[in-house]
Order: C-alpha cells, then structure tokens, then sequence
C-alpha cells in the first residue's frame, strides 16, 4: 500500500510525476468533399484522412504538498510529429468548415439583423467563404486569420481572445489546469482523489450541481483494491467528470486487468437519460453541447463517427462508418494497485453549421452536426516498466502461492508418515503386551514356600471365621 500513494519515498511516485508510458495521439480528419453542393443544400460527403500521429509526453510542474494529505500540480502535454506512424503529412491540405465564420454566423443569429449585414460585408471584403482549404498543421496548431479581429470590432467579446486560432493550439506545452489530489498517506482509499481543480470545488459550466460535480480522479490513476463496477475522472478537455463501466476481466501480457467502457449514457440527452439534462440545451443523443466551455461556439462532443448515437446523426452525412473495434475508449486496470496498463481514450469534435438569415456566406446550408476531427490518446506499459510491474505484481505473487501449496504438499505426507509410525507403533505395544503379561496379572512363581504361605493364609482365614 505504501508503494501506491503519492509519496517521494514510494515506487510509484516516479511514475506518477513523469509518466514513463510511451503515449501517442492519432488524429483523423474528416474532408468535406462537396462544399459547393453543401451550400446549396445538399448532404455533406466525407473522407476520413490520416491518422496523423504525435508522440505525447506527460509531465508535472509545481508539485506542492499540503499539510491535508493534497498535492497540488501542473499537468503538461508536449507533443512531436511521428511522420513514419503517420498516413501523411502536417502540410497536406484539408477541406473543412471555416470553423470561426461558421461558429460565429451561428453565435449572432439572434442578434438584429444590421449586426449580421455588418458581419457579411466584413467577410465579403475579408474573401471569407463557409468552406477553407488549409493544411493539418494550420488547421491543429494555428493560423492567423484577420477575421478574428474583424469580429471582435463588431461585436466586442465575442471571441474572446487574439493572435492565431486553432483547434489544439492550447493543447501543446500548454496546463491542463491546477489539480489538487489526494497523496492517500492517512486514507489510501482517497489516494488520486481530485480534491478540486483550478482552485474549483465543483464547475460553473452546467445547469445542474450533479453535472458540475468534480468526480474521481485526474485520470492517471485510480486507488488500489478496485471493485468490478466503475470508475471516475475529471476530464478539463470534455469540461466534464466522466464515468466508465466494468465490461470483462482480462490480461494485458500476463498481468490481470479490468476493462472500463463508455456507457451509452455517456453522451445521451436529457430526455433519454434524466442525469444529463444539467448538460443541455441538448439535440440528439451521443452528442454533448460543450459550447458552455468553448466561448459559446456551437462545438459538440460524441464518439468518433456518431458511436453510440443516435441514428439520425450517422444518416446526415456520407462517409461515416461507426465500429466499436475501431471507435470505442477503454481503458485496463490493473485492479490490485489502480495503475492503467493499457487505455485509448477517443473522441470526436464536431461544429453545428447551418443557414444563417443575413449571412450570404452560409448559403443554403441544412442544419447538422458536422464531424470535424475524431483522435485517440493510447497508450501501454512496455519495456522495463512492464517487466518491473509483472515481476512485483504477477510473479513474486504467483511464486509465494506456489510455495504455499508445496509447503502444503509437503505437509501432508508429512503427516500421514506421523500418523502411520503411531498407529506402528501402538501396533507394536499391543502385541507386547500380549505376549509378556504384566505382574499384576501373572500367576505367582512355583516355589517350595508358596504352599506353606498359601495354606498359612488359608488357616488364618478358617480361625477368624471360628
């Protein structure tokens, strides 16, 4: 127990501290093949491209202990082009949405309609279409785009930030947020425990105290003796917690595991799962609005190609095939100890774009929810760390069980060899004793005065009676 809490001195906090499990992050990209057709009003055709795949390091900074049995640290995520894992390049160009233009003439429908001619003026002289051909690198890591600023000046705060946009822009060498954790050193229970997250007992984002409730852990790791029922994160990237169900016991190369998947309720509706009404305003299920955390945009997360979902959204587009080989998360535990030993965590970014009455640039574009990305984050434990993990956990074990039925096997024999030389030896006794009688029981030796004795002790009989 001591090697699994959050603890300088312990084995596991090396581990902890700079993760040594080799992570990757695979992106897909969907391609909209018809922008002109989808403009006027015609169903969106896709392509999946890629995987383009990052080596992803994990690390902590500003690791402060508490006198509250909490730490406090700073996650980071540094991730490096794997060109020979990828299918492509980041320079190979994509056709998707203009994300900021569509987001945006979605976020100002409401507003008077001058506002809306004012912004379609702006991105006629801007050369802004609903479609745009950039590259992977632009589209993930960010371009500079003058429509930021064009936006901002007519409707100040709007988009509340400046520079370049992307979509992982704030990803890359960048803070998952200030966590505070359990160590576990006086409850090994709450060991990984999130106590609260940027200063934050609970979020500001939902409708509902359940959904804005901080569960679990940080999604590293989970406290040791795990029951096969389900398990708890906090996810800064889904600005949610999220919730895993046992589906089987396993192995992960010889060392026992439970395997965790995503309900069906993960993403449902409030109206097909109550809980989740916090999280509307909702449309189908399998997708969450997550707009309250995106600066409003209208960006919603599912799995990747609507997996789990409701129907309709696989039927509003071409091109997507959901799979749960392909497109499901799971993570494996090893349940003694709470350590992950092999997980890929996958999840799809999609935009609502739509026609927008004021904003010539949306066309006639039907309302749907758009794929835009889907990515895994995977990861195992190999090498050394495997080794060292399966040796202590598996094998140590293994042997100290397999001794405890030698000493057992031995045992027996062991004494059933006592029980055999007693009972010889009671045996043995026995057939003494009848052969050589005691002499209590033994006539009295023949001898010249033993008559005389017994017929002296006869007439001493025969003169008390007299």
């Amino acid at each position: 127990l001591q090697n699994v809490r959050i603890d300088p001195s312990s084995i596991s906090f090396r581990m902890w501290k700079d993760i040594p499990v080799p992570f990757y992050m695979s992106v897909h990209f969907f391609e909209v093949l018809n922008p002109k057709e989808v403009l006027q009003g015609q169903k969106p055709v896709l392509n999946q491209r890629g995987p383009y795949v990052y080596r992803e390091f994990r690390y902590k900074t500003n690791i402060t202990f508490h006198d509250n049995d909490t730490v406090s640290f700073l996650g980071y995520r540094k991730l490096f082009f794997q060109p020979e894992l990828s299918n492509g390049s980041e320079e190979e160009y994509i056709v998707v949405p203009n994300i900021l233009m569509m987001g945006a003439a979605v976020m100002m429908e409401k507003l008077p309609s001058f506002v809306k001619l004012l912004l379609s003026g702006a991105l006629a002289g801007l050369k802004q279409e609903a479609f745009m051909n950039r590259t992977v690198g632009e589209i993930l890591w960010g371009y500079d785009d003058p429509l930021i600023d064009a936006i901002n000046a007519l409707v100040p705060g709007l988009i509340p930030f400046q520079g370049k946009f992307g979509l992982f822009i704030d990803l890359n060498s960048s803070s998952s947020g200030l966590f505070t954790v359990n160590t576990g050193m006086k409850n090994i229970s709450r060991v990984h425990m999130v106590d609260s997250w940027n200063g934050l007992k609970e979020l500001k984002y939902w409708r509902s105290s359940e959904c804005n409730m901080i569960n679990g852990t940080a999604g590293e790791m989970w406290p040791p003796f795990m029951s096969p029922t389900s398990l708890e994160f906090y996810s800064p990237d889904a600005c949610r917690s999220m919730t895993l169900v046992y589906e089987q016991s396993g192995k992960f190369k010889g060392v026992p595991t439970y395997r965790f998947v995503a309900p069906k309720t993960l993403f449902a509706n409030g109206t097909d799962y109550p809980p989740n009404e916090g999280f509307c305003p909702c449309m189908q299920s399998g997708i969450q609005n997550v707009s309250a955390c995106r600066l409003n945009a209208p960006m919603f997360l599912s799995h990747p190609h609507f997996y789990n979902a409701d129907p309709s959204l696989v039927d509003a587009v071409e091109g997507l095939h959901p799979s749960k080989d392909e497109h499901a998360l799971f993570l494996d535990v090893h349940p003694m100890t709470g350590i992950p030993m092999n997980c890929s965590i996958k999840l799809q970014l999609n935009l609502y774009i739509k026609q927008v009455s004021g904003i010539t640039q949306t066309g006639k574009i039907k309302p749907v929810v758009l794929p835009l990305l889907w990515f895994a984050e995977s990861g195992s434990i190999e090498g050394s760390v495997l080794n060292q993990f399966y040796t202590n956990l598996v094998l140590i074990p293994s042997l100290l069980d397999y001794l405890q039925y030698i000493f057992l096997g031995l045992s027996v024999p062991l004494i059933i060899s006592a029980a055999v030389l007693m009972a010889m030896s009671q045996r043995t006794t026995a057939e003494k004793s009848r052969h050589h009688p005691t002499t209590q029981s033994k006539p009295s030796p023949s001898s010249e005065t033993t008559p005389l004795l017994h017929d002296a002790g006869m007439l001493s009989q025969d003169d008390a009676e007299a």
